[in-house]
């Protein structure tokens, strides 16, 4: 059965669906409604909501609860995410399962509360200090935001490693169907060999990520990178638009975007102008090896996003130079509209 759901509500509910038991935050737009609605519902289903003073004790909560073995997240917007930027660098290390939500707003700075995606270099290299990575998965409608929160939490689980929704404020705010029958049934977590709690019939175990032995450090952190390896090799995710055979001319785009460029390409085809859609789902892993592929096909990518042109440096990284990568963005809170992007392609033809 399909629900009509504000986008911020139906991460909340996924959320539930997905099992978490424990739910860290702190207000502010364009993501109060997560908040709001989990005041609520965490009761119903005897799980714990708590709004506490500030998002740094957000971040250092999520540590506690998680090393427990507890499925725990939180959501915020650009601003609140930079101030969890220690305890994501902290967990991360920690290898601790923590989902968190970034719905994005217009900065650098404060910024006002339309959508952007001018948080993607925060997300996808790391907000915190030191080497670390976390999954970033971004999605284009409100039914793909639930499908992945779901997947979000049981990533988290299986690498252990923190997992990060990026959202923009239109995915957040937007009311769209929603059919919870179509998610898969949770996986059970199985935190018996890592979670502390009492120790009684079991040796002590302890979460730490200090090491003053720099070679056992040094250990540390190659297994971590180990497991960047495997993520990366694992969990490349992508969609592709009217790519069923080599497009001259390719556009690139993530979340919200994405759907706006798939109007372009609709209107363009009835122009009888074929262009087609690369979008990824996973921002790191970024999905290089299909992006090579498309890439390799095509005369020319445009990368469309909302800001000042972040993933694009991830483009040209992956292409190395062999195909010509243009831009175009919107920022402040704008969204680029489909005649700003099909005159925006006409110039490259």
């Amino acid at each position: 059965m399909k629900l009509l759901m504000k986008g911020n509500e139906a991460i909340s509910e996924a959320a539930l669906f997905a099992g978490a038991k424990n739910y860290f935050g702190y207000p502010i737009t364009p993501q109060n409604e997560v908040a709001e609605y989990l005041s609520r519902r965490m009761p119903e289903v005897g799980a714990t909501f708590l709004q506490l003073e500030s998002e740094v004790a957000v971040g250092n909560a999520l540590f506690g609860a998680a090393a427990t073995g507890i499925r725990c997240f939180t959501t915020s917007s650009s601003p609140g995410i930079s101030l969890m930027a220690e305890s994501m660098s902290y967990t991360t290390a920690a290898n601790l399962p923590i989902v968190y939500v970034n719905v994005c707003r217009a900065g650098p700075g404060l910024g006002g509360i339309l959508p952007s995606q001018g948080d993607y270099f925060q997300m996808t290299r790391g907000a915190g200090h030191g080497d670390y990575n976390m999954i970033i998965l971004a999605p284009s409608t409100v039914q793909e935001a639930v499908e992945l929160m779901v997947l979000a939490f049981d990533l988290a689980e299986k690498y252990r490693n923190p997992v990060a929704l990026l959202a923009d404020g239109m995915i957040g705010q937007m009311m769209e169907p929603v059919d919870f029958d179509k998610l898969p049934k949770p996986v059970p977590m199985d935190n018996s060999d890592w979670a502390v709690g009492v120790s009684t019939g079991r040796a002590k175990r302890v979460i730490g990520t200090l090491f003053l032995d720099p070679n056992i450090g040094e250990e540390y952190h190659v297994k971590r990178r180990k497991k960047y390896a495997m993520i990366n090799v694992m969990e490349q995710r992508s969609e592709l638009y009217n790519l069923e055979q080599p497009r001259d001319i390719v556009l690139c785009a993530f979340g919200t975007i994405a759907r706006v460029c798939k109007t372009v390409i609709d209107e363009l085809k009835a122009e009888g102008i074929e262009v087609g859609l690369f979008r990824p789902i996973s921002l790191w892993p970024f999905p290089s090896d299909e992006l090579k592929r498309i890439g390799a096909q095509s005369k020319a990518l445009l990368s469309v996003e909302m800001n000042n042109g972040q993933m694009i440096e991830d483009l040209r990284l992956i292409m190395q130079g062999t195909k010509p990568i243009h831009f175009y963005g919107r920022q402040g809170g704008i969204v680029p509209s489909p005649e700003e992007i099909i005159a925006e392609i006409k110039k490259l033809m």
